[in-house]
């Protein structure tokens, strides 16, 4: 179910009303909301969620509450965890790769269908069993693991299912979530801050992300070898735009809804595109999943706390599993790699020259972080790594084709639909040089553009580009 569709808004309604009119069943109404959310689509897919549920549900109260060893039981949780996110998600590619093509193996590898947003909630499973086993180690950690198992599976159910960040984040820590688990009323509500997220979401998905989405597909194979050097730049700018439009604009939403509920969820963008280095823009960029990656990969491989070589494999093995996070493909392990390399080259400059502080150097050194990060969204757009090569290759080699109107149309019309994604992180970077008054007037007029041109310009609705991780 869209977040940008009608029956969303009937959900979304209801679940509501229902919500705040009947406040001892707060919790059991979000999860059956959350079921009917997951399953709309595929019904049968809820199978597995409702599996993965009771999984965790199982294993966290047993890490706690048995006598047992916990580190073999959290071990066995995590690895569960791991096999049905590995067996649902990279099957095909493993099929793909190391089966031949008519082999019966392969063909059944190929053909198992990939659930949406299986990643982020077996990612949230598999934090949930960490953070219990650590906690059992800790004084009153019973608290977020009571000894009651329905109490527990009733508030891990919530945890893992909760619909407005399942399919797509932001990834949520049980720590963070469970302790918010309680009776809500309408005073718990930021409404200020919810119509802010809400309204800024569905401006950058469907205003933006939704009208790039119809000038971008035609960075696809073969269809991109026709067009000219210049609008295939344009094209990347414009996906760059885009990528961020629509993964930010649902992020925010996911917040926004959450808020509505009385639920907080962490930032999951921060301006990425102002960052002035790589580390920063992991720092501002997908924030819940690089602190996941960071806490539960990063640290365990030993950090940087083992030595400059091993810290420079630790990062470049944490990029490189995060790559292939996002998707059965090798070109995602090789834009983990990419973005790896890119974080090593940058340490290793750091350690030698320091840190650049001039403001000239800095701000080509931003340029320079922003272009390597969009030539990075390639691999994106293109999971066929030889596309991305070719499509490269078309850059350089159609650089003198002849522009039609049209071209130059859609080229000015990508950068018309971008100018919102500039604007909303120029404004981060300049709004404390002017008055708190001359910012809030500004606002005032902004959500009332942003609500007006969600009305008026969406484009085609399009699925959530994340959707597919």
């Amino acid at each position: 179910m869209l977040f940008n569709s009608i029956a969303f808004v009937y959900l979304l309604v209801t679940t509501l009303v229902l919500f705040y009119s009947l406040k001892s069943w707060q919790t059991m109404i979000l999860v059956i909301s959350s079921f009917i959310f997951y399953a709309f689509n595929s019904p049968k897919l809820l199978a597995l969620l409702i599996v993965s549920v009771l999984i965790n549900i199982v294993v966290s109260h047993q890490v706690v509450h048995s006598k047992g060893d916990k580190k073999l039981v959290a071990t066995v949780g995590v690895i569960l965890n791991l096999l049905i996110l590995i067996f649902f998600k990279y099957s095909p590619l493993i099929g793909g790769t190391f089966f031949p093509e008519a082999s019966s193996i392969g063909e059944f590898l190929v053909q198992i269908p990939l659930p949406i947003g299986i990643s982020f909630f077996t990612f949230q499973g598999i934090s949930l069993v960490i953070d219990t086993y650590k906690g059992s180690q800790v004084e009153n950690y019973e608290s977020l693991v009571p000894k009651s198992l329905l109490k527990h599976s009733i508030d891990t159910t919530l945890f893992i299912s909760f619909f407005p960040q399942l399919v797509a984040g932001p990834i949520v820590k049980s720590k963070d979530f469970i302790p918010q688990i309680k009776t809500k009323t309408l005073t718990d509500i930021n409404r200020l801050k919810c119509f802010k997220d809400i309204v800024t979401g569905y401006f950058l998905k469907m205003v933006v992300a939704d009208n790039l989405s119809d000038f971008t597909l035609y960075m696809v194979y073969p269809y991109f070898e026709t067009k000219s050097g210049l609008d295939l730049l344009v094209m990347l700018f414009g996906y760059s735009m885009q990528i961020f439009a629509d993964f930010a604009g649902y992020s925010l939403i996911a917040i926004g809804i959450a808020g509505l509920f009385g639920y907080s969820l962490r930032d999951n963008f921060m301006f990425p595109y102002i960052s002035t280095s790589f580390s920063e823009f992991w720092r501002r960029w997908h924030m819940s999943l690089s602190s996941f990656l960071k806490e539960y990969l990063y640290f365990p491989l030993g950090g940087n706390r083992k030595g400059k070589t091993r810290t420079y494999v630790n990062l470049f093995l944490t990029m490189l599993l995060g790559g292939l996070w996002h998707g059965a493909a090798w070109s995602y392990a090789v834009w983990g790699a990419y973005h790896g390399i890119a974080l090593g080259i940058e340490r290793l400059f750091k350690d030698k020259y320091g840190t650049i502080t001039t403001g000239y150097l800095k701000f080509m050194k931003g340029v320079f972080v922003f272009l390597v990060v969009t030539f990075g969204w390639l691999l994106f757009r293109l999971p066929e790594f030889s596309h991305v090569i070719s499509y490269l290759k078309s850059i350089v080699t159609n650089f003198g084709y002849e522009l039609s109107l049209t071209d130059i149309r859609n080229m000015v019309l990508i950068m018309l639909y971008s100018l919102p994604v500039i604007l909303y992180h120029l404004y981060y970077r300049f709004k404390e040089k002017y008055p708190q008054s001359t910012i809030a007037n500004f606002e005032y007029l902004a959500y009332g553009a942003m609500m007006f041109l969600i009305f008026t310009n969406s484009g085609s609705a399009e699925g959530f580009i994340y959707f597919q991780f």
